[in-house]
């Protein structure tokens, strides 16, 4: 047993970092208290985009490292829902993104041409964009190929893994609030709603805005042309509970994001969504040691950048377990 690892959270940082376990080797047992596709992972619209996330001077490398590997899936959309897609990204300065930019060759700043109605700046480039619920399905495959396995089990403390293997990696995202117990972690609320696409091909994000209500509120705009409709969005509430969809909400987002799309007016809704992103003021991505001995390493606190941060804390939380 002492190649054994049981990750605890089947969401996409955890099924990442057990499939970079298995490739190294390892015995991988994930322990998860849902299905992926019940996940916050599974509602992400999941462009690459280091989001809401600290601290920056490990963001840049992790992000790199997830770059890399997304760019590389790409070559296979089929399989693994990854696309390079082109789009804008509003409101966001090309100095200071970091390292992790400049392996995107193509992006800079848009013309006036190209930017929609109402747009003073954005750059324009070309980014992996995941289709989560098929990404994750691939995962999952990747995992049981490498000889790993995925167990529905709802985990009440780290002593009950520990007894059964000798290293533990937590990445349980909002989960960990009770679980570690670590209070610094709160809940960003994310809405969005899927429509039929009218034939977008390009993605658009706008990161600014207030909205309405408690603390912390935020409002984004974008538009994810996903295999499975148009993603619409958003929101970033924070300390926000309540997974169940704001009509006046959705309302809101279908109408900024017509006012940049008018094709958008009338589009036929086809699922509203609502995901509670994990977050903290800096992401934990350490080791420690459980009473009896065993490793414990957190993984967790990603925020609203889970998948751009995923394969390079993966491999983080790999070279921690030892």
């Amino acid at each position: 047993m002492s190649d054994t690892v049981i990750v605890i959270g089947g969401g996409v940082i955890g099924l990442t970092s057990a499939v970079v376990l298995a490739e190294r080797g390892r015995r991988v047992r994930v322990w998860a208290r849902e299905p992926a596709d019940r996940t916050t992972s599974a509602v992400a619209g999941a462009l690459f985009w280091p989001y809401r996330i600290e601290p920056a001077e490990l963001v840049g490398p992790w992000s790199l490292r997830s770059l890399r590997e997304y760019v590389a899936l790409a070559r296979d959309p089929a399989a693994t829902g990854v696309r390079v897609v082109a789009g804008l990204m509003s409101d966001t300065p090309l100095v200071g993104l970091g390292s992790w930019a400049r392996e995107l060759p193509e992006l800079r700043e848009a013309q006036a041409g190209e930017l929609p109605d109402g747009c003073g700046q954005a750059l324009r480039g070309r980014l992996p964009l995941i289709d989560m619920p098929a990404h994750l399905r691939y995962l999952e495959g990747r995992l049981r190929a490498a000889g790993g396995s995925v167990e529905r089990r709802t985990v009440g403390g780290f002593g009950e893994a520990a007894a059964e293997a000798p290293v533990v990696v937590n990445c349980s995202g909002l989960g960990a609030r009770e679980l570690v117990p670590d209070a610094s972690v709160f809940p960003v609320r994310g809405q969005l709603v899927v429509v039929e696409n009218p034939g977008i091909e390009e993605w658009f994000v706008s990161a600014g805005g207030k909205a309405g209500g408690g603390r912390g509120a935020a409002r984004t705009t974008y538009l994810f042309p996903q295999p499975y409709g148009l993603v619409l969005g958003g929101t970033a509430d924070e300390h926000a509970w309540d997974t169940r969809p704001d009509p006046e909400t959705a309302a809101a987002i279908v109408a900024r994001c017509a006012a940049l799309r008018p094709e958008l007016r009338g589009a036929r809704v086809l699922a509203h969504r609502v995901g509670l992103r994990p977050a903290r003021p800096r992401a934990r991505v350490e080791a420690v040691q459980l009473p009896g001995g065993a490793r414990l390493v957190h993984n967790y606190g990603h925020g609203g950048a889970g998948v751009t941060v995923a394969w390079g804390c993966a491999e983080e939380a790999a070279r921690l377990a030892g």
